[in-house]
């Protein structure tokens, strides 16, 4: 399976949702599908599916379709989701707490190791089995563990000296819930940031608009 360089981030992140998509199809025994009736479902064009794909390789045969559990697994390995890369949870409040209860880490390439806060009230509880430590013992974690990433759910303030010292440690990988620009100081890490304020002013505008357009339509 050649991989081409330069993919856009545009086409990277349409992958997870292909793979879902075609995961729950795998589920309910669904064999082979083909990209008009992937993109019926999907609310993509064929035409951007193919293209999509092909940035990957060749997959499906015309006139035949794809092969979904063929699919599924290679997009799969596309993602690199077999690799179940080691990653640590810092802050431990309401966000954190619902992100490693409910999150399938292993699901989605990551094996979640360690969760971590400074509260007293916090520490030495439990979260899906994995003890809360005190931040005092990260350092200790990380050379013992070695993880390669983690989840920031800290308020923004302290997220400036958390980044600086975990790249220290050697993690230099982060799913970012804080809101802080990590990549201002460290531009040679690789960060998802998750705001999801952003998704609901989104759908904010969304309902807004509909609205409006609703009253135009009233008025005339």
């Amino acid at each position: 399976m050649p991989k081409r360089e330069n993919i856009s981030m545009s086409v990277i992140r349409r992958l997870p949702r292909y793979h879902r998509f075609l995961s729950h199809l795998r589920e309910k025994g669904v064999t082979r599908i083909s990209s008009t009736e992937l993109s019926a479902k999907l609310g993509l064009t064929a035409s951007q599916i193919r293209q999509d794909l092909n940035c990957f390789g060749g997959f499906g045969q015309q006139g035949y379709g794809y092969i979904v559990d063929q699919l599924c697994e290679e997009i799969g390995g596309i993602l690199g989701l077999r690799n179940q890369y080691k990653a640590i949870l810092i802050g431990a409040g309401n966000l954190g707490q619902a992100i490693a209860s409910h999150m399938s880490f292993a699901d989605d390439g990551f094996s979640l190791v360690g969760i971590f806060d400074s509260s007293p009230f916090k520490i030495g509880n439990r979260i899906n089995g994995i003890e809360i430590l005190d931040m005092e013992k990260l350092d200790a974690f990380c050379a013992r563990e070695k993880p390669v990433m983690a989840v920031l759910c800290v308020p923004r303030e302290a997220v400036s000296e958390l980044s600086d010292h975990l790249c220290q440690l050697g993690i230099r990988s982060f799913w970012n819930f804080s809101h802080y620009d990590i990549a201002v100081k460290h531009p040679d890490a690789i960060v998802e940031n998750v705001h999801l304020n952003d998704s609901l002013m989104t759908l904010c505008y969304q309902i807004h608009n509909a609205s409006h357009q609703t009253a135009q339509v009233e008025k005339e």
